[in-house]
């Protein structure tokens, strides 16, 4: 398995404020919804299902549902998560190459993801992979997170966002990540983080064939 040198810092992430009794219901909300959606998306598949029964099964009104989730395809492609990512980006140390930047940000997000029952649902990637217009969605938003991973780590390495050079080098790492990603039918399985860190091995060594 592919180890952080001892450069890299597995301090523990920068804490989350505490949940509180309103944000514990939206979350219980919205997991209602997605249950709901799932067993509609199982019994009747995808595109026969519409926001109005998902609303209904979840026991929520249209409006409610609106409330929480901008359409149903971001039922399936939203997470919960950007607090704790946002987290974890703090909690990364000064210092660091942008391969070793590069590890410590895949083992925080490749951890809350395991962390996370909804975001690591191997039902949840296997639909998006079934759908287009999931697949499309979920593209938009993988560009939007690549983008938003470049501009943190241009402004940790002390580089301009538009560098030309650091725009090649999150080409080819994010078509990497998501390359494995897409691949790999249950992310819980071991050797996903064991095959992203071993493909930054490849990367740093100047992908040796």
């Amino acid at each position: 398995m592919a180890s952080a040198p001892a450069s890299v810092s597995h301090a523990p992430a920068a804490p989350v404020p505490p949940i509180g009794l309103r944000e514990k219901h939206k979350r219980r909300t919205r997991a209602a919804i997605r249950a709901a959606a799932m067993e509609l998306f199982d019994a009747n598949g995808y595109a026969q299902t519409t926001v109005a029964q998902i609303a209904e099964a979840a026991d929520v009104s249209h409006t409610t549902f609106f409330r929480y989730f901008q359409s149903k395809e971001q039922v399936v492609i939203s997470d919960d998560l950007d607090d704790e990512w946002q987290a974890v980006l703090e909690a990364i140390p000064p210092g660091l190459g942008r391969f070793d930047l590069l590890r410590a940000m895949v083992r925080g997000l490749v951890e809350l993801v395991l962390a996370d029952d909804w975001a690591s649902d191997p039902a949840r990637m296997k639909l998006i992979q079934s759908e287009p217009a999931l697949l499309l969605v979920n593209q938009i938003e993988s560009d939007r997170a690549i983008s938003e991973a470049a501009d943190f780590i241009a402004d940790y390495l002390g580089v301009e966002r538009d560098n030309p050079r650091l725009r090649v080098f999150i080409a080819a790492v994010g078509g990497m990540i998501f390359h494995i990603a897409n691949g790999t039918e249950d992310v819980r399985d071991g050797r996903f983080l064991e095959t992203l860190l071993e493909a930054i091995d490849l990367l740093e060594q100047g992908l040796p064939l």
